[in-house]
């Protein structure tokens, strides 16, 4: 079930969810629910098809508390698995979403947008508490958001965890996804070369320039000794999707080489690796995906 704060993204996350193979229904009613589970259940003995609901103030006869009863009964369902996704960003990102858009805000229509985004935070904003995962999709672009429902809640195998590593600028903020963040500013910056100052972390001889700090090498194998002991556990708490953040000054060199080397040791390892470098260029915009 996807839900969250109206303009957080449930619309892009049930797209998404439907390119991934699910059957994505919105604005489904909680008294129909079990109806649509069994018109998607198949013959006896077949697989059922996996289902993404829509479900959010705007849907006719919400109730938050009975959404949350209904979830935790289906989670202890012995044939199903249940999951409750919460969309959420900040008011400010919410606000200009709906300037953009130029929509009525379904909470209080004939009420400033920030006073709705307010009272809608107020009631149902707990939920998250409740939810198997929870994404603020404040800064996310629709790319990295289907890089993360894609880890979350891909159909396809995979072997454990599956891992996004990701490089950023310290600059333009902290990755909100992010549930490791290492800090590569201690490093040798290629930004002060003039011959490297224009290339990226991607470039060999950035990566060369970077590898020579007497520290890199001890840092990187650290690095590889902390990780490494916490993937089994992480699988053994079913977690399905861990994001792995290497931030440096301005996200082009040290923390990009970094990641570039740390997803290269994570595929070696036979882990589902996903690599981003969200502010690669000059403007932030998201770099290539491996």
């Amino acid at each position: 079930m996807v839900t969250g704060l109206s303009g957080a993204g449930r619309a892009t996350a049930l797209n998404v969810l439907d390119d991934l193979g699910y059957v994505a229904v919105d604005n489904v009613p909680l008294p129909l629910l079990d109806d649509l589970m069994r018109s998607t259940g198949g013959e006896a003995g077949e697989k059922a098809r996996p289902l993404a609901l829509g479900i959010d103030t705007r849907t006719f006869g919400f109730d938050a508390r009975k959404l949350v009863t209904r979830i935790g009964e289906l989670r202890n369902h012995p044939g199903l698995a249940a999951r409750l996704l919460f969309l959420e960003a900040d008011t400010e990102t919410l606000q200009r979403r709906y300037t953009e858009t130029r929509r009525p805000h379904p909470m209080a229509p004939d009420r400033p947008v920030v006073d709705s985004i307010i009272e809608e935070r107020r009631q149902i904003g707990w939920m998250r508490e409740s939810a198997d995962v929870s994404i603020d999709t404040s800064s996310l672009s629709p790319h990295r958001l289907k890089q993360i429902l894609t880890g979350h809640f891909g159909l396809g195998r995979a072997i454990g965890t599956r891992i996004s590593v990701m490089s950023f600028s310290f600059r333009r903020g902290l990755p909100r996804e992010a549930d490791l963040v290492f800090d590569a500013r201690f490093l040798k910056n290629p930004h002060y070369d003039p011959a490297l100052k224009p290339l990226t972390g991607r470039d060999p001889a950035v990566a060369a320039f970077i590898a020579t700090d007497p520290d890199y090498h001890p840092f990187v194998d650290r690095l590889k000794g902390l990780i490494g002991p916490l993937l089994p556990r992480f699988d053994a708490e079913g977690k399905s999707y861990l994001t792995i953040a290497i931030g440096c000054t301005g996200g082009k060199h040290r923390s990009v080489a970094l990641a570039e080397e740390l997803a290269d040791w994570l595929r070696s390892t036979g882990r589902s690796v996903t690599l981003s470098h969200r502010d690669v260029g000059a403007a932030g915009e998201a770099g290539g995906a491996g």
